[in-house]
């Protein structure tokens, strides 16, 4: 039994002989990540046009991108530079904290985009009428402080557990891996852990079900094939891609092995901090016509002087 204030890492072993060069790209990919998520907040905040439900929900989805990975590069970034890779109990809790509460929160959000669009498409002349700016406040409040309360129950459940060791084997905090240190009963965090994932994973029934109506709304009409082709196909890739990396990282947390060679249990570990931050943004960004014009119209202008 352990008085555990501090946590060693692992994952970076194999990394002694080109840990500079991993740092620098590293740093490159933080680097996009801010620059293509602030460059979409920026435009969609600063352009009154753009104040419409789904670029709304869509900001949202990049300020919580960035909130996201600011949980996780700065202290890898760190740890890429050090000999010594811990993290203490309490900057532990709060890392799993951030990192999970946002990839739990990307789930709403895309939830909520795709009820946007299903009102947009299928109920057009109600569109208005329904997403009123109320409702859109109480839908983003709701994509917010859910997911962070059902994340900061489970780290309090976590908090509760007497540890028997002190050894993360991950690059970063994850509860799981607090959990699997414990020496007492884990039972209700596997409870409250698996509710959680039948939540969300309800929420993936909800948005497939929101495309099956949208869907079959587009085959009857040309007008809206077209809403779905600009406007619905970036959400389906986006969904696709953020529940792939996702289900990696939760799938090999608790069931994987640790023969697995390491450079394989780092990209599972960190694939969805690291591609849908950076796909998202880019994906709309190109997608959305309006957006596209806006940001093509400012490159153009700063070229231009």
């Amino acid at each position: 039994m352990y008085n555990t204030t501090v946590f060693t890492l692992s994952g970076l072993n194999e990394t002694t002989d080109y840990r500079v060069t991993l740092f620098s790209l590293t740093l490159l990919c933080y680097c996009v990540i801010l620059l293509v998520n602030v460059t979409l907040i920026v435009t969609i905040i600063w352009d009154k046009n753009l104040h419409e439900p789904m670029y709304i929900l869509l900001c949202n989805m990049c300020i919580n991108g960035l909130y996201g990975t600011s949980g996780f590069y700065p202290k890898f970034l760190f740890d890429l530079l050090s000999n010594i890779h811990i993290i203490s109990y309490v900057g532990c809790l709060f890392q799993a904290f951030v990192i999970y509460s946002s990839a739990c929160s990307d789930f709403s959000i895309l939830a909520v985009m795709a009820y946007d669009r299903y009102v947009a498409i299928c109920k057009p002349l109600q569109y208005h009428s329904v997403m009123t700016k109320q409702k859109l406040f109480n839908l983003i409040f709701y994509s917010w402080i859910l997911p962070h309360s059902m994340i900061g129950i489970t780290l309090m459940l976590s908090s509760r557990l007497t540890l028997c060791g002190f050894h993360i084997q991950k690059l970063y905090c994850s509860n799981w891996s607090v959990v699997k240190l414990a020496c007492t009963s884990t039972i209700p965090n596997d409870v409250f852990g698996y509710v959680a994932i039948l939540f969300y994973f309800g929420h993936v029934i909800f948005i497939v079900c929101s495309y099956i109506l949208l869907i079959r709304s587009c085959l009857k009409s040309i007008e809206n094939r077209g809403k779905f082709m600009q406007t619905c196909i970036p959400h389906l890739l986006s969904l696709f891609n953020f529940t792939l990396a996702l289900f990696f990282d939760v799938m090999y947390v608790r069931y994987g092995s640790s023969n697995v060679k390491e450079s394989i249990q780092n990209f599972l570990a960190i694939e969805f901090l690291f591609i849908p931050p950076i796909l998202n943004p880019v994906i709309y960004g190109f997608k959305l016509t309006k957006i596209r014009n806006k940001i093509l119209r400012f490159v153009t202008k700063l070229v231009m002087k």
